[in-house]
């Protein structure tokens, strides 16, 4: 349940124009924080902050507890004295589109080159603070760092595809490895510390300013990750350790096909038997990262489509009951009333609203969805109720400017009749919209703030290149778009108001060592 409304902006952190070829958590982050702050905004929402797997896609990772190494900066490692400035003046500058290999060839050896140098010569609370994260969080940690050396190891390889006795974790095997890959394995653990310290100072930072960041977890996790690896068990496997049937989404008007995802389903079951103790470790882990936590891919949680791993396509699938009600009491039970905003978004059934309403979780909303026809209305303000998050668009989205040049006339009449003659463009118009509705929160990605077109879409689904490459520019964040987002909230009732339990968190930040 939402209490107090707020505005924010959509961004992840890919999309800083950081040097270094990708946006990462060093001085750009903050300038985009004083934005924030300067515009009275009180969101911050990020997409999943997970080393990417394929396609780059921040929502198919390999890892559901590890950081995204690509987003340390380089910066606050050379302010540590771990790389020179000279090192750092060889790489990519902060123009231009997110290059994912380019970036990986020349950001990489910099990052090991500091991992090494800080595991040299770090002493004090600096080698301590190390110490203690790597001990406190090996239940995840040593399992992940092993697994990405040994996806390096063998090319990127499927886990499946490794040695029998390394596919089915055969301790003495994995005892080896770890003995020959331990260098390998120590800058790993090192540059997974050095993402959740920088991530930390981030969300002091935000506390402060009494900004709240939405985060991102996708209810699916890859077949060729750490956790299904590791926790075999927890997924429908064959003998073989392959998927015996995989999640997608069955045929619909966008797609004859459907979308056969790939995703291994769980053992629902096995979960409930040992309390959802994987997805209790998830969400408090995530907890430790942010403050409100958006579920994707929602309605999965009541039922969620079943494909045969054979079958090339999703049309040939089932819906099957998820774990309903029961994985959130347990969560509730042993975590407290979460924090939690339900993707539900497209052909959602009464069942799912019905499973939504009764756990007190807010929907989304997203503007662009509204005018199709007169069943598209519930996207509409008019319809809205107060615990709901309003979008102009998500990620998934054409950005509204674009959305709005590839409008039929059928559409743009109504647009036009809802919002009005958007005389400072549509983006505005939309938002204003979004802003002043009765949704308790209200986001926009930045590039409808900035008012620009299909060229700054992070993503199309479906299309598996070209994704995830948007970057702002510098100089983008002027003190007159934070002035006219400013007035905006303040006459919609969106001013940030810090609550006593940010301004603890402000004071202390998450620690990921506990």
């Amino acid at each position: 349940m939402l209490n107090e409304r707020a505005s924010g902006i959509l961004l992840h952190p890919t999309s800083f124009p950081s040097h270094g070829g990708i946006g990462d958590l060093g001085p750009a982050a903050y300038e985009f924080l004083d934005f924030l702050a300067a515009a009275r905004q009180g969101l911050w929402q990020v997409l999943p902050l997970h080393p990417p797997g394929f396609g780059n896609s921040p929502y198919s990772s390999i890892s559901a507890f590890a950081g995204n190494v690509l987003l340390v900066s380089l910066d606050r490692l050379q302010e540590r004295g771990l790389v020179s400035r000279e090192r750092l003046a060889q790489l990519p500058g902060p123009a231009g589109r997110v290059d994912y290999e380019s970036v990986r060839r020349a950001k990489l050896p910099l990052l090991a080159h500091a991992a090494r140098e800080f595991l040299s010569s770090a002493g004090g609370k600096d080698r301590a603070a190390y110490d203690v994260f790597r001990e406190q969080n090996s239940w995840w940690l040593e399992d992940f760092v092993l697994f990405d050396a040994l996806r390096t190891r063998f090319q990127g390889q499927s886990w499946n595809r490794w040695p029998r006795e390394l596919a089915q974790r055969q301790p003495e095997a994995l005892k080896r490895l770890r003995e020959e890959l331990q260098p390998e394995l120590e800058i790993a653990c090192y540059l997974q510390f050095a993402f959740f310290e920088q991530w930390r100072a981030l969300r002091l930072r935000c506390a402060a300013s009494g900004i709240r960041i939405i985060g991102d977890i996708a209810i699916f996790i890859s077949y060729d990750s750490a956790d299904v690896w590791t926790h075999p068990g927890n997924f429908r496997l064959d003998s073989d350790l392959e998927p015996e049937v995989v999640a997608g989404v069955p045929p619909d008007a966008f797609s004859e096909t459907g979308q056969r995802w790939g995703n291994p389903k769980y053992r629902w079951e096995v979960l409930r038997q040992r309390g959802y103790d994987w997805w209790v470790d998830r969400v408090s882990w995530a907890l430790k990262a942010c403050d409100f936590i958006r579920l994707d891919h929602f309605r999965g949680f009541q039922q969620s489509w079943e494909i045969p791993a054979g079958e090339p396509t999703a049309i040939n699938g089932r819906w099957v009951d998820g774990p309903q009600e029961d994985l959130f009491n347990v969560l509730n039970a042993k975590l407290g009333k979460l924090p939690f905003i339900a993707e539900d978004l497209g052909l959602i059934t009464p069942d799912v609203h019905a499973l939504r309403e009764r756990l007190k979780i807010p929907g989304m909303r997203v503007l662009q969805f509204g005018f199709g026809d007169p069943g598209a209305h519930i996207y509409l303000p008019h319809r809205y109720e107060p615990n709901t998050v309003v979008y102009t668009g998500t990620h998934d989205n054409d950005t509204t400017v674009g959305w709005w040049q590839t409008l039929s006339e059928h559409e743009r009449r109504h647009v036009l009749a809802y919002l009005g003659e958007p005389k400072d463009g549509i983006h505005w118009a939309m938002l204003r919209t979004a802003q002043n509705s009765p949704a308790t929160f209200c986001l926009a990605p930045l590039q409808d703030v900035l008012g620009l077109g299909s060229e700054a879409r992070m993503n199309t689904p479906s299309v598996s290149a070209g994704n995830w490459q948007w970057r702002y520019r510098s100089g983008d964040l002027t003190p007159q778009l934070a002035d006219k987002l400013a007035a905006m909230a303040e006459v919609s009732d969106r001013l940030p108001r810090p609550s006593a339990q940010q301004q603890n968190d402000g004071e202390r930040g998450e620690d990921f060592s506990a």
